[in-house]
């Protein structure tokens, strides 16, 4: 009989002045689950390990953090190394598959070790936690019945300008909400761009810290953003984790 796959969310972030940083965050049954796991697939094992370090304060784990076995997925694992992440689950073991942040398999590498498992008739289970892009969706006012993910724009001035615009016009065909990340410490350079490539009344969202005490969202039109970015009035969000949204 083969394991069981958790998807375990993990925090977006902890505020160091909460006295459990998991407890508004993560469901007291999800901590419970997790602890009693002993295989997990995680981006950054060290990382992990601090969660779970963290999690073992409110809920003993199973095994020592030493004996824990953590295996890595990231961008940089080959396709062929898949099938031996998932050997303790074809061998009957449940495995925890663990995010740097959010939930698993969103905007996430660990897809592939996801699709994997279905491919061997392997049972998944994706366990209650927090979204980003969802928080911010949730939070923007923007249409919540039809939108996209498209993960990162590029980087390249002219590339990323015919992006936005490729983008804007899908949202104006279909009134679908557009979201996508940056990298923390390109987000201003992220809101210029929308601020001079979006039609004037394009209305933007800016959703920073979530789930955190120093979240802010804030939505205004893109001549707006241009106005405050004049005003150097732009959101306190440099390197600072951001969820960029916006609805022609």
């Amino acid at each position: 009989m083969t394991g069981t796959l958790y998807l375990i969310p993990n925090t977006l972030g902890q505020d160091p002045e909460s006295s459990n940083p998991l407890a508004h965050i993560i469901p007291e049954t999800v901590q419970k689950m997790t602890a009693q796991l002993e295989h997990f697939v995680a981006e950054n094992a060290k990382t992990t390990r601090a969660f779970l370090k963290l999690l073992n304060q409110y809920h003993p784990l199973s095994k020592t953090l030493q004996e824990l076995k953590i295996a890595e997925l990231n961008i940089n694992t080959p396709a062929e190394a898949l099938q031996s992440l998932i050997e303790p689950l074809l061998a009957g073991y449940d495995v925890g598959l663990i995010s740097e942040a959010g939930v698993p398999a969103v905007a996430d590498p660990g897809a592939n070790l996801v699709r994997l498992a279905h491919q061997k008739n392997i049972k998944v289970r994706p366990l209650v936690g927090p979204s980003s892009l969802l928080l911010g969706l949730m939070a923007s006012g923007l249409n919540g019945q039809s939108f996209a993910f498209n993960g990162y724009l590029p980087t390249d001035v002219a590339a990323r300008a015919k992006r936005i615009r490729e983008l804007e016009e899908r949202s104006r065909k279909d009134k679908q909400t557009q979201i996508f990340i940056e990298t923390p410490y390109r987000n201003i350079g992220m809101l210029e761009a929308l601020a001079n490539f979006c039609h004037a009344q394009t209305s933007i969202c800016i959703a920073t810290d979530l789930s955190l005490e120093t979240e802010t969202v804030s939505t205004a039109s893109a001549a707006d953003w241009k106005k405050r970015l004049l005003q150097n009035k732009a959101p306190d969000f440099h390197k600072k984790p951001t969820v960029f949204l916006f609805l022609a």
